[in-house]
């Protein structure tokens, strides 16, 4: 490592040219990291500040996100810092159910719906998994100051070292920016950011303490046109409170015990205040927009920096954790020369609509809470008693509901309303005795109640792909019998890529995977195993 350099991953030294540069070392960035070198590409991280943002942020995610994190090789330790939700409940100002929707106990992605944390907690886990993988290298004080892309095809970034001030650039084939919303990438492609036309001020406040408030355990979403907000169990001892701010109101008025208590006084029964440790209060504005274009030939964008939502629904980290997933098989596929550079035109198609659904969804819960004045809280007294349980609030209410992708070059849907073309498959515990997932193990696969040649399944592996039998009556047999296939083919991310009953054709349109390192991270030791769950 020469003079000046900024510090990397102990063990490595910072390379002059990589298959892919990460721009934010943030829960995007990092599971992109992982995800490529599962995949045998390897990248640099480059990140400007030194460490991780010490403050709690995001506290939720689903079902789907957790097997992300189970594919990443850290759900084992996930499970020690999360603890899972009941669901959402709606209350009025004087505390009064509204409604509540349980989440149901069994998911058939293998994981709680429904999943609360501490996003610094989550992002030491992230890293410290990221240190164990062959060929990625994380520097901290590394600030990226130009992004050019070259006429053959390179990508040069140029950083600077923020505590020495010394200059550096690095040469890649594809850059990802996943530098959050104020991104230094997507400035450099020329993206500009949509306005869903949403915005809302909030106080967020983040309490410790080691007294039981008896609340149930879910989140709570306080219904009121004069002051909305949300209480939630984070942890053990860590809960959070979010209230709309009124014109004028700043979070400086809210720095101390006693300025919060009146807020959160509802939640706390007997609790003295003596027993509360504030941890911070913060305000933060809340937005909906979504880029543009969330790529310019070998440089994409990612996470905040390609769109931002309102939390309503817990999604906003969650959307970063879809796009890294959405992503990287692609990159490794055109990378090891498998797949066409035109796959990676399908990133924005697919995540972009599934994006703007979310954020819609998340804006339709947060006008719910708020608007109307005091004719929509008496609206609200009488249909919330029945809101939950209608099918399009249900949609946002309940965890693990996300939409389907949009059809694509690789999701080929067929006209059947039954066709699981474009959403995640099941992930059952197998005869194996181990998920779907790990058999799968990043590769293409293809599930199949049908009989194959010895021909076609030759022909599958030198694709890259891997078989899975779904014997009569398994969850596997029943899930492509609902709907109405023999056979499915599931893409690297677990995505349903094309499905029906003429097996020969969905066998032939398995694309070539091949020439690709797939191993995923293998879990770490745990007393608990989910697999068993």
């Amino acid at each position: 490592m020469s003079a000046g350099e900024p510090p990397a991953t102990p063990g490595h030294a910072t390379p002059a040219s990589v298959p892919v540069v990460i721009v934010g070392a943030g829960p995007a960035g990092v599971t992109a990291a992982t995800l490529l070198t599962q995949y045998g590409v390897s990248c640099l991280v480059l990140e400007r500040h030194p460490d991780i943002y010490p403050q709690p942020r995001a506290v939720h995610c689903d079902d789907e996100v957790c097997r992300i994190l189970a594919r990443l090789g850290v759900y084992e330790e996930f499970t020690a810092i999360s603890r899972p939700s009941l669901g959402i409940r709606l209350v009025d100002p004087k505390m009064k159910v509204l409604d509540e929707n349980l989440v149901p106990p069994n998911s058939p992605h293998g994981f709680p719906k429904a999943n609360m944390y501490d996003q610094p907690e989550l992002e030491a886990l992230l890293r410290a998994n990221l240190t164990e993988q062959p060929g990625a290298v994380l520097r901290g004080n590394a600030e990226v100051t130009g992004i050019t892309q070259q006429g053959d095809g390179r990508v040069r970034v140029s950083f600077t070292d923020r505590l020495s001030g010394s200059e550096h650039s690095v040469e890649a084939t594809y850059v990802l920016g996943c530098d959050g919303a104020n991104s230094t990438v997507r400035s450099a492609i020329g993206a500009a950011m949509a306005d869903l036309h949403f915005e809302q001020r909030w106080l967020v406040i983040d309490m410790d303490t080691d007294a039981d408030l008896h609340q149930w355990d879910g989140l709570h979403q306080l219904c009121s046109s004069v002051r909305a907000g949300s209480y939630m169990r984070v942890s053990d001892t860590r809960y959070r409170w979010e209230f709309e701010l009124f014109d004028g109101e700043t979070a400086a008025e809210y720095q101390s015990i006693p300025g919060v208590v009146p807020l959160i006084s509802p939640w706390l029964g007997d609790v003295p205040a003596e027993r509360l440790s504030l941890v911070r209060v913060a305000e933060y504005t809340f937005r909906a927009r979504v880029a543009d274009r969330w790529r310019d030939r070998n440089v994409f964008i990612l996470g905040d920096a390609a769109h931002t939502t309102p939390p309503f629904i817990g999604q906003g980290l969650c959307a970063g954790l879809r796009d890294a997933m959405n992503l990287t098989w692609k990159l490794a596929g055109v990378l090891g020369a498998g797949l066409p550079d035109s796959a990676l035109d399908t990133y924005q198609k697919e995540r972009e609509p599934h994006v703007r659904t979310m954020i819609r969804l998340a804006i339709s819960l947060g006008r719910a809470m708020t608007a109307g004045g005091p004719l929509g809280d008496y609206f609200r007294g009488l249909v919330f008693p029945r809101m939950l349980h209608l099918p399009l609030i249900r949609r946002f209410a309940t965890p693990g509901l996300a939409p389907a992708l949009h059809t694509s070059a690789l999701v080929v849907k067929s006209r059947s309303r039954r066709d699981p073309t474009g959403k995640l498959c099941p992930n059952p515990v197998l005869p194996q005795g181990v998920r779907l997932d790990k058999v799968i193990a990043n590769r293409f696969a293809l599930i199949t109640s049908a009989a194959l040649s010895e021909q076609q399944r030759n022909e599958l592996e030198r694709r890259g792909a891997v078989v899975v039998s779904a014997a009569p009556g398994s969850e596997l047999a029943n899930w492509l019998q609902e709907g109405r296939a023999s056979a499915a083919i599931i893409r690297p991310d677990g995505t349903v890529m094309q499905a029906g009953r003429h097996t020969p054709a969905i066998c032939d349109a398995v694309p070539p995977f091949a020439g690709v390192h797939t191993s995923a991270t293998p879990p770490r030791p745990s007393a608990r195993d989910p697999e068993s769950d």
